[in-house]
């Protein structure tokens, strides 16, 4: 049963505690800002890989020549073979390909606007402010870029402050997980102690589910409960990509996370990413937590096996699972600008990292 935190919050109540203040200009907090941003594409090629519960599209834009190599196995198969060339043989690409899936989760809208702002760096070479960003145009320009700017349409269609900065945690649990029937806030982990989140108990469903209350971070992979998953999966199966960055937030400084599930030397691989992204998040006087481990899975419970595990269980991706901060005032204030330029720092990071092991 959840845990009773003492906190409620109504929906009316939630609303009322919204700031009076819009966002910036480069912000991207809402699918109307989000198919604004997708309307100006001209370079890339749009296209709808699903259709969500509440029947909204969930679209993939594509930059960069695919290359077409033999495959004659799924990559499991090509692993039990000893030979995953069978499956992809990346060395024999022209390019490196990315995928930067963005939030599966509604309220995660830092990953969003980034992503939108890289979307205007391919499209114009500069960023939604109007200022030229050369470094990672050439380095995407090097790569075929493959981008999910959201996961979940339904969530961030429930999202209605468009960003969280300057809220406090509660504003971030009503948001992102709800509450129960009684108005208590659900919280995180709680939040994935029932699923789907839907039934009598349920209060307002948070944006961390689509309109089915399923959560795609942790969907029933081999028997989905909805088509968000799938498509992403999808794309990264018929795509193979070197590195597969996943973007979320939450209260704290920007890190990244250990995929679960996944062999030794691809953790060591992700942990240079965080080494590098650490560096030009210092450069910039932007707080950091230290880098991700590399582990082998024990314990009790196990650690859980989510979307980026199964994303490198199809392809044999590179997974990197980042936290954004959000800008919470008791937690880790940072402006909407701090945010931005946390995102296109990690950008940086990865695309560098698949170019130089492409190279």
């Amino acid at each position: 049963m959840p845990s009773d935190t003492g906190e409620r919050m109504t929906y009316e109540e939630a609303v009322d505690r919204l700031p009076g203040r819009g966002v910036p200009s480069f912000w991207v907090g809402s699918r109307e800002a989000l198919d604004e941003r997708l309307d100006a594409v001209v370079r890339g090629r749009v296209e709808t890989i699903a259709q969500s519960p509440g029947d909204r599209p969930i679209r993939l834009v594509a930059y960069g020549a695919r290359d077409e190599p033999e495959r004659r196995a799924n990559f499991n198969s090509a692993v039990a073979a000893r030979d995953p060339t069978n499956y992809a043989d990346r060395d024999e690409r022209e390019n490196p390909v990315v995928c930067f899936v963005g939030p599966v989760h509604g309220h995660e809208v830092e990953g969003l606007t980034g992503l939108c702002n890289l979307l205007s760096i391919l499209e114009t070479g500069s960023d939604l402010r109007g200022e030229s960003r050369p470094v990672v145009r050439q380095l995407a320009d090097q790569c075929r870029l493959l981008v999910v700017p959201c996961g979940n349409p339904d969530g961030l269609a429930r999202f209605e402050p468009d960003s969280l900065h300057g809220l406090t945690l509660s504003d971030l649990e009503f948001w992102g997980q709800g509450t129960w029937a009684d108005d208590r806030l659900i919280g995180w982990p709680d939040a994935k102690q029932q699923h789907p989140m839907t039934g009598e108990n349920v209060g307002f469903l948070g944006c961390y589910f689509d309109d089915d209350g399923v959560n795609p971070m942790h969907d029933e992979f081999f028997d989905p409960m909805g088509p968000e998953a799938p498509a992403i999966l999808d794309v990264v199966r018929r795509e193979a990509p070197d590195v597969t960055l996943s973007l979320h937030s939450h209260g704290y400084a920007p890190t990244l996370h250990r995929t679960k599930y996944v062999p030794p030397a691809e953790q060591a691989d992700v942990r240079a990413i965080h080494r590098e992204y650490n560096s030009l998040l210092g450069a910039r006087d932007i707080p950091t937590l230290p880098l991700v481990d590399v582990a082998a899975e024990s314990g009790t419970p196990p650690p859980h096996f989510n979307l980026l595990s199964a994303a490198y269980h199809v392809s044999g991706t590179t997974g990197v699972l980042h936290e954004c901060p959000h800008g919470l005032d008791d937690l880790c204030p940072a402006s909407h600008e701090d945010i931005l330029e946390t995102q296109l720092a990690l950008y940086e990071s990865v695309l560098r990292y698949a170019v130089e092991r492409d190279g």
